[in-house]
């Protein structure tokens, strides 16, 4: 199955939480949060505007890129986890 995003959203793969610490501390898997950066995999068509034309989005398939920490929509679709956000919700891409 093919997730296709509409509209301005975005369908990323969220980065893995680091498993030791800069100190060389081993955290255990219940004390890992994850970053709140993550790799896109689709983009939508970009936001439709009220005359009907539409605004492209500014991130691109590839990106990776750092979000807000409570928006968007986690799915899970063949053993794979999935964040589903809108691209206002992108704060940064990194290069």
């Amino acid at each position: 199955m093919k997730l296709i995003p509409l509209d301005d959203k975005v369908i990323l793969r969220q980065m893995d939480a680091e498993e030791v610490t800069a100190g060389g501390i081993v955290l255990p898997d219940s004390s890992r949060e994850k970053p709140l950066q993550g790799k896109v995999l689709a983009v939508g068509d970009g936001r439709l505007q009220e005359n009907g034309t539409r605004i492209p989005l500014q991130v691109q398939e590839g990106d990776r890129v750092i979000f807000e920490k409570y928006f968007g929509c986690k799915i899970s679709l063949d053993g794979e986890e999935y964040l589903i956000l809108k691209e206002s919700d992108i704060l940064t891409v990194l290069e």
